[in-house]
């Protein structure tokens, strides 16, 4: 069993070599490590990257191998995906050093070493904490009841955010909102793109989790065909179509999707699940860590549409090639994948504004996000490809584009508690 440390502190990184990995025009505000004082080992980084529209807003990324250059590269994504959005919130990331798996059936052990992250995190007020690959609802609970005592009242914008409904949060996986958005960004894509329809697309998910499973469900309840899918510990492909509430059931079970049972034409271990990213297919939904399609397998990607569920699975120059010369489109991840981050906002103003809460609370919060999410990621996806059809450079891609409109509301704070 791992041995926790009996506490963590927090020391500023300055002077350090690791730049933002996309920009070289900005450096992040402020960046910490995080470390036991009495073995000076690291458990951890938070990168503050910009808070000109507010506090910054990003989930805790917890694994045994996250390292500052991932931090610090999903911080700066972060930053555009909450301006994107028009949310009055900067970015924000952190990465806990720690393996989800040391905690499978011990959730007390987790618990505590989530109440070490939330004393050493409380200090770095720009930082809003989330949940993301590794945390869940359960984690950010300990961490906003830690806050609430540190600050004498549940009342506050501080975070954590994504907690139970029950105890006053909006639960994001359990409703699915950032499926809800990759769902309204590939909806867009029927009314842009002449010839395109969910019916009878074949997709494949590469990362069968939170976000995976539920957009293979909405993709497929709106007629696509799910034929591949993978998790950590396999991947299938079945061109006549995988049972999509099969792969569901199981996926949080020992071993994960190895247990299905229905027919599958071609199965891959852990050391080649990878290969199912070049499968034929019309849609493709990376849904898992970063920097899933490279230069090493872009040249093998064979669908028609990339809908980034995870963040950052491509490079811009990746992107660059699948759309210039494969004629692949790839939907950027601070586009279409915002509606979890719309979640958190509205939660944080309903935990602040007690006449805001019982406002949504009337209407329906879960019905009243998803029309939200539909709407505003409907809208982005019109406005960046119609910036990338429309821009002086022909060969600009929807990254490129995206960014354009990011930057621009970067600049600007407009309403948004609708």
């Amino acid at each position: 069993m791992i041995k926790l440390p009996k506490k963590l502190e927090a020391e500023e990184i300055v002077n350090s070599t690791v730049e933002n990995p996309f920009s070289s025009q900005r450096i992040p505000e402020n960046r910490f490590r995080l470390f036991d004082p009495e073995t000076d080992r690291s458990w951890g980084y938070v990168i503050v990257d910009h808070t000109g529209r507010g506090p910054g807003l990003g989930g805790a990324r917890m694994a045994q191998d996250i390292s500052i250059q991932e931090v610090s590269r999903l911080a700066y994504i972060m930053t555009h995906k909450n301006a994107a959005a028009n949310l009055p919130l900067g970015g924000a990331k952190a990465g806990f050093v720690a393996n989800p798996e040391w905690f499978r059936g011990s959730p007390n052990l987790k618990e505590e070493l989530m109440a070490l992250y939330a004393d050493v995190l409380f200090p770095i007020e720009g930082y809003i904490p989330a949940p993301d690959m590794g945390t869940d609802e359960r984690d950010m609970q300990v961490i906003f009841d830690s806050f609430s005592q540190k600050l004498g009242t549940e009342n506050h914008m501080r975070g954590a955010v994504s907690r139970p409904y029950e105890t006053g949060g909006i639960p994001i996986d359990d409703w699915a909102l950032t499926a809800c958005g990759l769902f309204a960004a590939t909806e867009t894509l029927e009314s842009l793109i002449d010839g395109f329809s969910i019916k009878g697309s074949k997709v494949i998910v590469q990362g069968f989790g939170n976000v995976g499973a539920e957009i293979a469900i909405k993709l497929q309840k709106a007629g696509a065909v799910i034929i591949g899918a993978s998790d950590i510990n396999a991947a299938l492909w079945n061109p006549a179509g995988l049972n999509v509430d099969e792969l569901n059931t199981i996926r949080k079970s020992p071993n994960g999707i190895s247990n299905y049972s229905a027919n599958t034409e071609k199965r891959f271990t852990p050391e080649s699940i990878d290969r199912l990213l070049e499968a034929p297919c019309d849609i493709l939904i990376p849904a898992a860590r970063p920097d899933a399609i490279t230069a090493k397998n872009a040249d093998r990607i064979q669908c028609k549409y990339v809908i980034q569920g995870a963040n950052t699975p491509s490079s811009k120059m990746t992107e660059y090639y699948l759309q210039n010369r494969r004629n692949i489109l790839s939907l950027t991840d601070f586009i279409v994948n915002a509606g979890g981050v719309i979640g958190c906002a509205v939660e944080l103003k309903m935990t602040a504004d007690k006449g805001y809460r019982e406002k949504r609370i009337e209407e329906g919060p879960q019905n009243y996000l998803e029309k939200l999410i539909h709407k505003t990621i409907s809208q982005n996806v019109r406005e960046t490809y119609k910036i990338m059809l429309d821009h002086n450079d022909k060969d600009l891609i929807f990254r490129e584009a995206a960014f354009i409109l990011a930057e621009k509301r970067l600049k600007t704070v407009e309403e948004f508690w609708v």
